[in-house]
């Protein structure tokens, strides 16, 4: 029961609201996700095509008579070499002889913070038929170095080449917003095509949870009805007594998805009566000890009724303990203290209360205030006195609202507390 209790009974513009709202806040969530997804791949993948574009270039310098000229003995500039140079792509050539020592360099218009990374980039060395490529960062710069082994006439190695080539973040990035921004309208455009699906959907569901409500309140008023026949020949006091306990439990801030077990609890308190003969039931007179000891077995019964319903089973805690007492005289266990459920010490208060007030056939109904000066006379023995005073504070006025009230308004006015405080959907 307690997991049935929270956003309560939508209207069709609720439905429409609430929907809109959960669907956009999924649509968001599925779009930051893919959005980053999206940008995590697409670098990756523009880093990876980057690096084999830059791979691809170094194949000018494979040749057998580009390797000759890069490592013949020279001063001058390289024709060849410096054609390859571009400020976009090839910012830089490094050739360095097999003792790693620098032949040749030519750089294309790079940064000086540019040629001082790659000359202090820490790399391996390749052997034969192989590459090492890393990248190599300077500031808001990204570059890839290229290092490649230079084989002589021989075959024997002669060399290494570092070519250094421009990583175009700035492009990169932008293609990569492109496609998140696709990927987000994507998600936004798939979740207004279903939106009328999921309504649709929604409403059917909310539909039938209404009917299968409704069927637990038939459910509910034929038990507290039954109850009342046995006992006092009207179910009114059911009705007085959970439109009590749900003000009180409102000024006391009880958490929301306690109120319905609350309300189901008040209504069926005293289920438990059904068990109980009439011989002790509805005996005119106190009862024998005996007869006592037979009566007190009610919350018990109560909770062997209940059993096996989930949608009764939270009613428990208000069936077995509304009749412990706060200094733990009272029974079936003989809690005290806050041991005693919250839901059943707000409802002994109002249960007492009303039957103070009310008018039964063995006895006329009590003022208002001797009844409220009995309760807070036996506040801290029967009952909690934090709840007491509370109680106070709005009890002249809940009275006045409640105790005159016939059935059909007392009903009416349940039902609103239970479209409040129980989920449909």
């Amino acid at each position: 029961m307690s997991d049935a209790a929270g956003i309560g009974l939508q209207s069709p513009r609720q439905l429409r609201r609430s929907l809109a709202l959960r669907l956009s806040v999924a649509a968001v969530s599925i779009s930051v996700l893919t959005g980053a997804m999206v940008y995590v791949m697409g670098t990756r993948q523009g880093e990876q095509a980057a690096l084999e574009r830059a791979l691809e270039g170094v194949r000018h310098f494979e040749s057998p008579s580009m390797q000759a000229a890069l490592l013949a003995p020279s001063t001058t500039i390289h024709p060849e070499i410096e054609r390859l140079l571009d400020p976009e792509k090839l910012l830089g050539v490094r050739v360095l002889s097999s003792q790693k020592l620098l032949l040749y360099e030519s750089w294309a218009k790079a940064s000086s913070s540019a040629q001082r990374a790659v000359l202090l980039q820490a790399h391996p060395w390749p052997a034969q038929r192989e590459r090492v490529a890393r990248w190599v960062g300077a500031g808001n710069e990204r570059q890839i170095l290229i290092v490649l082994p230079l084989p002589g006439r021989d075959g024997a190695l002669s060399g290494y080449l570092e070519g250094v080539y421009r990583f175009d973040a700035s492009k990169l990035e932008q293609e990569v917003w492109r496609s998140v921004l696709l990927a987000i309208a994507a998600v936004f455009g798939t979740s207004a095509l279903l939106f009328p699906i999921f309504l649709t959907l929604l409403k059917q569901v909310s539909q039938q949870s209404r009917r299968i409500l409704d069927a637990n309140l038939s459910l509910l008023h034929a038990l507290g009805s039954a109850t009342a026949k046995r006992d006092s020949d009207t179910d009114l006091h059911n009705y007085r007594v959970t439109l009590y306990a749900v003000a009180l439990a409102e000024k006391l801030c009880l958490p929301y998805v306690r109120m319905a077990d609350l309300i189901v609890g008040s209504f069926l308190h005293d289920i438990g009566k059904i068990g109980i003969p009439d011989a002790i039931l509805l005996k005119n007179g106190k009862l024998d000890s005996a007869e006592f000891k037979v009566m007190k077995r009610h919350p018990l019964l109560g909770l062997e009724i209940v059993a096996g319903n989930p949608w009764l089973t939270g009613a428990s805690a208000v069936i077995r303990s509304h009749h412990e007492h706060f200094d733990g005289s009272g029974y079936p266990d003989g809690l005290s203290g806050n041991d005693i459920p919250i839901l059943a010490r707000i409802f002994a208060v109002v249960d007492v209360f009303d039957a103070l007030t009310s008018e039964r056939p063995y006895k006329a109904a009590m003022d208002f205030e001797t009844a409220l000066s009995i309760i807070k006379r036996d506040a801290g023995t029967h009952f909690d006195p934090v709840i007491v005073a509370v109680f106070e504070q709005g009890a002249h006025a809940w009275h006045a609202q409640t105790a005159c009230l016939a059935g059909e308004t007392l009903s009416t006015q349940l039902r609103a507390s239970v479209e409040k405080y129980f989920v449909t959907a």
